[in-house]
This record gives structure tokens, C-alpha cells and sequence, in this order.
């Protein structure tokens, strides 16, 4: 009895699109998906018309459904990572970031540039800079510059201040790739100065996220 019940027909999975994003997630459903639909349906069919190889087909079965039990094991360890990611708490990023002198908030965004893949990074901050705090290449190869602004909030990146980075950022090291970094607000005018330029600003709210983890798309 205990044979015959493992070789009845075995119910094809399914399972309801939860709209996760992930790669993981996509390739776990999909290969779920092709079990489901093709390969357990074969069995099935196979065992019921063959009396001569049961019992090997019934173990190719076992062992499929093996692999899909180890399959949601899988996706569940990988929704267990991503909750903790995603619930890792930004406080206190950017206090620390206040608490900073602008020699040390300069090494924190070098520190970030590393971090996202850039490398030769340099902190030349100071007397005789031109303008630019940071130079270094992205990940792919490009020319790329950063004026750092330590900021307090109430303050703003104002509009001269961005003309100036400007000319630094594309006359005299014709970078590929220019952030303007601050702890602090920009004008409208600032950021409208920057968008036609090409300056990527990176105000205290993306600050905060970029030193929470988060890539900026542009160093991509």
C-alpha cells in the first residue's frame, strides 16, 4: 500500500506571483515554474504508463522534489538576508557625519567612492585644489571629481558655489563624472545650474542614504 501510494500522480506546484523583484526570487520561481509545468507532469505520466522502470522513475521523482523543497529553503534564507538589509537602521549616519571636520568628512566620501567600485581615489582637499576636494576613476574607467561641503543644515549650496565647481569640475579637470557633496540643502538655483551642467548633487537626503549603503546610479 505504502508503494502504491508513493507512486500515484504527484500535484505540479503552484505558486502565486508575490511581484518580488529580486534576481534570486525570479530564478527560483521560474525553475519552480518549469518543474511545475513540465518535468513533474512527465513523471506523472510516465509512471502511470510504465510498469517496467516504476520504480526508477519514482526515486528521479523523489529526487525532483527534493530539489524544490531545497528550493523554497533557498528563497526563504534569502527573504530572511533581504529583511535584514532593508531593516538595517540609518540613525545616526548623519550625526556623525555633523560631528565631522571637513578633512574627515572628505576621507568618509573617499571612503564611499571606494566602496561603490571606484579606485584611485585621492583626497587633495585644501590649499591649491582648484576646486576639487576628490579625484579618482568609476568603476568602468571614467574621469571622476567631488567638491565636499561639510555644511551645517540650516545652510545652503548656493548657486555661485556651484558655478564655481563648474568651471573646476569640466574647465580644468574635464571630468566625466562630478558629484557636489554636502550635509546641507541646494538652492533651486544650484540644482538647476547643476542639471545643466551635469553635476550630479548629492544634498543631505541622498547623503544620508548613499552613507547608509546605498549606491548613487551615477557611479554605476
Amino acid at each position: 500500500m505504502e508503494y502504491l501510494a508513493r507512486t500515484q500522480p504527484m500535484e505540479s506546484p503552484v505558486h502565486a506571483d508575490n511581484g518580488a523583484v529580486s534576481l534570486d526570487d525570479r530564478i527560483d520561481q521560474r525553475i519552480t515554474h518549469i518543474l511545475g509545468k513540465t518535468v513533474i507532469p512527465m513523471f506523472n505520466a510516465l509512471i502511470e504508463t510504465s510498469g517496467e522502470h516504476r520504480k526508477e522513475l519514482v526515486a528521479l521523482r523523489t529526487g525532483v522534489q527534493r530539489i524544490e523543497r531545497r528550493l523554497h529553503q533557498h528563497h526563504a534564507r534569502l527573504q530572511r538576508l533581504e529583511g535584514t538589509r532593508d531593516d538595517r537602521p540609518a540613525v545616526g549616519v548623519m550625526a556623525a557625519m555633523d560631528a565631522m571636520n571637513g578633512r574627515t568628512f572628505e576621507h568618509h566620501v573617499a571612503k564611499l567612492l571606494r566602496r561603490d567600485g571606484c579606485t584611485n581615489v585621492v583626497v587633495q582637499g585644501g590649499h591649491g585644489d582648484r576646486g576639487v576636494d576628490i579625484i579618482a576613476l568609476t568603476a568602468d574607467g571614467r574621469r571622476l571629481v567631488v567638491q565636499c561641503k561639510r555644511f551645517a543644515p540650516y545652510l545652503n549650496i548656493t548657486s555661485p558655489d556651484m558655478q564655481k565647481f563648474v568651471g573646476s569640475a569640466k574647465v580644468l579637470y574635464r571630468a566625466e563624472v562630478a558629484l557636489y557633496v554636502a550635509t546641507c540643502p541646494f538652492t533651486p538655483e544650484a540644482l538647476s545650474i547643476a542639471t545643466e551642467a551635469g553635476i550630479t548633487a548629492v544634498h543631505r537626503g541622498v547623503l544620508e542614504e548613499w552613507s547608509a549603503g546605498e549606491p548613487l546610479n551615477v557611479l554605476e
